[in-house]
């Protein structure tokens, strides 16, 4: 009687590092991309609106979150560019570029959230057409864009904590190019036939010198 022994199938010890950095590097660029998108169209939407009172009458004053706060949309965009430069960058480089877009999300929910109970644009809107700088805006109201913007910087703080975190399993954009860190040796210069005078002209197209002085 022949006994079969059930063989496992061999399991490669890198395969499960290699899955997470790939689920979360995909993970890492949607929620980066996304919140980037998102912070910097709220800013571009009406966060705040109310009344100013003009020659005894009610003027109706709104104020975008741009007006508001520019500090949202900057740092949407620095942590923009700090999720392309993650692949740019290496080792501690990376884990710095990594801790930059973190912070980016960071500064974008604080900045959004607190610019979603200020009325100075509109204080100032207000002191314009009324004439009057002490004049401050009446029924002040605010829309949710400004809780959107902080929706986006959420989405930016986790691609940075994704990063920090996996960042060391993502491929960087030169990895190609530097396979094994060694430097690539140089060619060496073709020999020429002094006795073949294509040889010599396509020497001198090379920058070598034919005559080997």
């Amino acid at each position: 009687m022949e006994y079969v022994t059930a063989v496992p199938h061999p399991r490669t010890p890198a395969a499960g590092p290699a899955r997470a950095g790939r689920r979360s590097l995909a993970a890492a660029l949607l929620c980066g991309a996304l919140g980037a998108a998102v912070a910097l169209l709220a800013t571009r939407q009406e966060w705040a609106e109310g009344t100013a009172t003009v020659a005894g009458g009610a003027f109706p004053l709104t104020a975008k979150g741009s007006d508001v706060t520019g500090v949202p949309a900057a740092l949407a965009i620095v942590g923009l560019a700090a999720l392309v430069a993650v692949f740019a960058v290496r080792r501690a480089g990376r884990f710095a570029v990594a801790a930059l877009l973190a912070l980016s999300g960071a500064g974008t929910v604080a900045a959004a959230l607190a610019g979603a109970s200020d009325s100075s644009a509109l204080d100032d809107q207000a002191a314009k057409a009324a004439g009057d700088t002490s004049a401050t805006v009446d029924a002040l109201s605010h829309t949710a864009w400004p809780y959107v913007a902080a929706v986006g910087g959420a989405l930016l703080l986790l691609a940075g904590l994704l990063a920090l975190r996996y960042g060391r399993l993502w491929p960087a954009m030169s990895g190609r190019y530097e396979r094994d860190g060694t430097p690539r040796p140089r060619r060496k210069p073709q020999t020429v036939d002094p006795d073949r005078p294509e040889d010599l002209w396509k020497a001198l197209d090379r920058g070598e010198d034919p005559t080997g002085a």
